[in-house]
């Protein structure tokens, strides 16, 4: 593949100051070179992208989201969120029900999103495992670039909800809670009985619910924590300790009543989504001031929609009206980019403009703080895969589909 670059436009590379008249260099959909044009070496036979007027930026990123395993208007049938059978479902994987040709991957590309890790929901005490993908490709397999990224957990309202309709444990926050130290003591356990089975030679039969919890307690899988309320996440900053893993917290609505705790402790919070309404008792302190007090308070934050929940095309407007609430545009641009890859360990790939890292890069027609401003082209490891028409006024994504 030769060479392609991206010359002429207003470079922010957000691990860096931005660059007027910037280069981004691609070869083999990596970015090998950033910088300006007198810093940047382009072959002769590079392909060339003409960038003028346009603001330069890494893919967004939402650490958080149900596409593809919660498809947009497909009811039922379309919706593998949720295995609601087993309070421990840390065996159930959301790549076994990604469906990539939902319409949602397209609307993510109209919103400048590259990169998506994909969640299983919040129906269980333990839902399963996710999975990073990019959000154009032909299949699963090749929008995988991260298999393994964490395991989703769920404290508070909806596993209590779930099981006490069921008339079984859990059908409180006690219960959830025990659930989950049963869960990792019986893993711990399982941890050493596996081990000395290694050391001794001997056979060992393997359980792919408590393989998946061992590699959370081996620091191998993040642990993230579906939490709204302020004392749940406290609960998760304790099982966290007792059990030694690396907590990440989902959703976070009332983090800015412990900010000065979560940024004492170091806890990384997937903040969001803050478009809905307060629709039940979890969310009442729900605000767009969220983002810039946590900032202040020093914790490290990316913006999610939670997608479905609010459509993935307006992650960007939720960091907007953020800013108009208080949180400085440095931080709301570091939130959908570098702080997302940096939360989940994803940063050697994905989150910034700099050599090395997978060339996702999208072309905005100004700063896209600005709700007036739009993607206009996207490119997915160096390739192309979205447009915006200007003269049709519409958005066309590259297609998916198997074409002789």
């Amino acid at each position: 593949m030769s060479a392609k670059a991206i010359v002429g436009g207003y470079v922010v590379p957000i691990d860096g100051n931005p660059i007027d008249d910037g280069i981004v260099l691609i070869e083999d959909g990596r970015i090998v070179a950033v910088g300006a044009e007198a810093d940047v070496d382009v072959p002769d036979d590079a392909e060339i992208v003409d960038a003028a007027g346009t603001w330069v930026l890494p893919g967004f990123i939402d650490a958080h989201a149900h596409l593809g395993v919660h498809e947009d208007g497909e009811g039922w049938s379309g919706n593998d969120t949720n295995e609601m059978t087993d309070p421990n479902g840390a065996r159930f994987r959301a790549i076994d029900g990604i469906d990539p040709y939902e319409p949602g991957f397209d609307d993510a590309l109209s919103g400048g999103v590259t990169s998506v890790v994909i969640k299983p929901g919040s129906g269980n005490p333990i839902g399963g495992q996710t999975i990073g993908v990019k959000t154009w490709g032909r299949s699963i397999l090749d929008m995988t670039f991260a298999e393994h990224v964490s395991v989703k957990s769920a404290l508070g309202e909806n596993p209590k909800r779930v099981y006490g309709e069921k008339n079984q444990t859990p059908s409180t926050r006690l219960g959830v809670a025990a659930i989950l130290r049963e869960a990792f003591t019986k893993a711990r356990n399982y941890q050493a009985q596996r081990d000395y089975a290694h050391d001794e030679g001997k056979p060992f039969d393997v359980d792919l619910t408590k393989e998946t919890l061992a590699r959370v307690l081996a620091g191998e899988l993040y642990w993230d924590q579906h939490v709204h309320r302020a004392d749940d996440m406290v609960t998760a900053i304790r099982l966290a300790d007792e059990f030694g893993y690396k907590l990440v917290i989902n959703h976070g609505t009332e983090g800015h009543l412990i900010a000065d705790l979560l940024a004492e402790r170091d806890v990384p919070i997937i903040l969001g989504p803050l478009f809905t309404t307060k629709s039940k008792v979890e969310l009442r302190n729900r605000t767009l001031r969220g983002p810039g007090i946590l900032a202040r308070a020093g914790v490290k934050f990316a913006i999610t929609t939670d997608h479905p929940v609010i459509p993935i095309n307006f992650l960007v407007y939720q960091a907007a009206l953020a800013v108009k609430d208080g949180l400085d545009p440095v931080t709301a641009l570091r939130s959908l980019t570098a702080h997302p890859a940096e939360i989940l360990g994803l940063d050697d790939r994905i989150g910034t403009l700099k050599p090395g890292l997978d060339a996702d890069v999208v072309l905005w027609s100004g700063d896209p703080l600005d709700v007036m401003n739009r993607a206009l082209r996207v490119f997915v490891r160096g390739d192309e895969v979205y447009q915006f028409d200007e003269s049709q006024g519409v958005g066309v994504a590259k297609d998916r589909r198997y074409r002789e």
